[in-house]
């Protein structure tokens, strides 16, 4: 049985147990736990990413409880506790789709390109974006942005077009692009295409102007867009880029991500990128992937970060002394996030 000083050291958020307050009061300082983590719906743990939960439910080394519970009511996808077994099986078939749902206008949209943006898409305020790359340089590796697609969040095709690069293409990689010379031959300058993508993001905003989510400018959803926007030669704002490769509660660690073909599997249920690569389907799991992560209920604050000013001082240390004093759910109740959940964008009206 614990001890009452042992629980009084014990995180409320992920569990961990410390010799002496002033430890937990370090940890609660660096750790950044908050209601936006991924949290274990029976022990109530709260994990860095969905990687780290899904090893406290499923192993390798799992917690016991949790993990019993699970294999009886868990959704392997979204890792959801459900209250019975045919809770779970009514559940799990809306969580877990499929590549096909893409239906009818991914098929016609692949009879051809779309190479001026659909005017009945002007209304949309998040898109996602992939690209294709084929190889370039003395020995092919690189990269060459040869195919780009842009949907809309309801998965309609926005803009797709074969690009034609500004270097020579040494290495087509057609077993996984499908790219052939003839297809690039008299297709749109990647410079041209970069622009008209640009300019549809900004939506009449200047780049320059762009400060935050309350304006016409559109939230860009992708894959590895740092390497994205570099082929293109674009630049957007960091503010309204939502990145499936760095985005914290889908990463690896805090440092590797995982890859966008292991979390479709893993967080949608489908495979993705076999045999000649689509970036329509790319798109389309970057998206399913956003709106998942911004369905997410939690519970709402005022000031969610710990970079909001309202913030800066929760765990100052000149209240080392005040902090020492506090319980371990108080300490947690004034954490905050150093990352932007993506929940804040459901409750941004512009979003």
């Amino acid at each position: 049985m614990e001890s009452s000083d042992t629980l009084r050291n014990k995180c409320a958020a992920c569990y961990r147990q410390f010799n002496k307050m002033e430890h937990l009061v370090e940890h609660m300082r660096i750790s950044y736990h908050s209601v936006h983590e991924p949290t274990c719906g029976i022990c109530g743990k709260h994990c860095r990413s969905f990687e780290s939960m899904r090893e406290h439910l499923i192993g390798p080394l799992p917690k016991a409880e949790c993990e019993r519970v699970f294999k009886e009511r868990g959704c392997d996808i979204c890792l959801t506790i459900l209250g019975s077994r045919n809770a779970l099986r009514v559940h799990r078939e809306t969580c877990q789709l499929s590549r096909g749902n893409a239906g009818l206008l991914h098929r016609m949209g692949n009879l051809g390109i779309y190479d001026e943006i659909k005017v009945d898409n002007n209304r949309a305020k998040v898109v996602a974006l992939a690209c294709k790359m084929v190889g370039g340089g003395s020995d092919g590796s690189l990269d060459l942005c040869a195919r780009v697609c842009l949907i809309d969040e309801y998965e309609n095709i926005i803009f797709q077009t074969y690009v034609k690069p500004h270097l020579p293409v040494t290495n087509f990689r057609y077993e996984t692009t499908g790219v052939r010379p003839e297809f690039l031959r008299d297709a749109m300058p990647v410079r041209q295409v970069s622009r008209k993508i640009q300019d549809f993001l900004c939506n009449g905003e200047a780049i320059w102007k762009i400060r935050s989510r309350g304006g016409r400018a559109r939230i860009l959803v992708g894959h590895g867009l740092d390497h994205d926007l570099k082929c293109l030669d674009m630049e957007y704002p960091p503010i309204l880029i939502r990145d499936t490769a760095k985005y914290p509660p889908l990463m690896k660690t805090s440092k590797l991500s995982n890859s966008l073909k292991y979390i479709t599997k893993a967080y949608l249920g489908y495979d993705i990128q076999t045999g000649i690569q689509d970036p329509y389907d790319d798109c389309v799991a970057t998206i399913r992937l956003y709106m998942r992560m911004r369905s997410q209920f939690h519970k709402w604050e005022n000031y969610p970060l710990a970079t909001d000013p309202q913030n800066r001082n929760n765990f100052a240390q000149w209240r080392q002394s005040e902090l020492e004093r506090m319980s371990p759910e108080e300490l947690l109740e004034i954490s905050r996030s150093d990352y932007s959940c993506w929940c804040l964008d459901s409750r941004d009206p512009s979003a």
